[in-house]
């Protein structure tokens, strides 16, 4: 499955994969590829329909996926997924709403965004808008919020041109983030809508990334430089972001793709 080419094997079962196996089936080349494994389980308690859990392409365990929870939904709508139903979604840190809505897009609440350092966890001394990180003989200004996984926000005059690669690789696994961090890049258009590239932690570049897209948006509002209902434009497509600003959640909105089905042999 994929939501704006950010793509996924959704498999069930009592236990996944270790992590060479994913490393394997993750292989562009010689496996199935793909950017995240989602995990689906039986729920664990009678207020949830499903059980998730997230591996990252490097067979490394995360803790959230936007993107990921919109293919579940439309994964469990199966035939139904043009018919308006709300998917509670259960995960190792709480439970997700994702509400299928008439025209195929899924809605997800992807909860009330963090900026406490500790929550991502970030070291800082202090909570502030922005900080400055020094990296490679240079210092880099970023937000950092957490959307259930950590999230650094750059703001870039053009994503175009941004050092993705080079700057993203050096920051996901800065001393800084305890954890290692998603690392999203963003061009302000207007306050209705940006362009975004993320780097995301164990994966590299990818044509989209639902929580980077929440956390940019969030990061956006609290600089007082976004509205809180926003068009992101990324690589892969557009996704819709609303946040009403502090105590309120995050709402996420886009497409959910089924590629193909198939058979591995694990």
């Amino acid at each position: 499955m994929h939501g704006l080419g950010n793509d996924f094997v959704v498999l069930r079962g009592d236990e996944p994969p270790d992590g060479d196996t994913i490393r394997r089936l993750a292989d562009r080349s010689t496996g199935i590829g793909f950017d995240q494994l989602l995990w689906l389980t039986d729920p664990q308690d009678d207020a949830t329909d499903v059980y998730y859990r997230v591996f990252n392409a490097d067979g490394g365990e995360v803790e959230q996926c936007g993107n990921g929870a919109r293919c579940i939904a439309h994964f469990l709508a199966g035939s139904d997924a043009d018919t308006e139903r709300l998917w509670k979604l259960g995960y190792p840190g709480g439970v997700v709403e994702a509400r299928v809505q008439a025209d195929g897009e899924i809605a997800v609440n992807m909860g009330e965004p963090d900026f406490d350092p500790a929550s991502l966890p970030f070291v800082a001394d202090e909570q502030q808008e922005l900080y400055q990180v020094d990296v490679a003989g240079e210092t880099v200004e970023l937000a950092a919020v957490s959307m259930g996984n950590p999230h650094a926000v750059i703001l870039v005059d053009d994503v175009g041109s941004a050092p993705v690669t080079r700057l993203g690789a050096l920051l996901e696994r800065h001393e800084r983030f305890p954890n290692r961090a998603n690392i999203g890049f963003m061009q302000v258009a207007s306050p209705g809508r940006i362009r975004l590239r993320v780097f995301e932690r164990g994966v590299g570049e990818t044509s989209a990334c639902g929580t980077g897209a929440c956390a940019a948006v969030a990061a956006g509002v609290s600089l007082g430089r976004l509205s809180g209902d926003v068009t992101v434009v990324l690589p892969g497509g557009e996704l819709g972001v609303r946040w009403a600003g502090p105590g309120s959640p995050v709402w996420l909105v886009g497409e959910a793709v089924n590629s193909f089905e198939g058979v591995v042999e694990l």
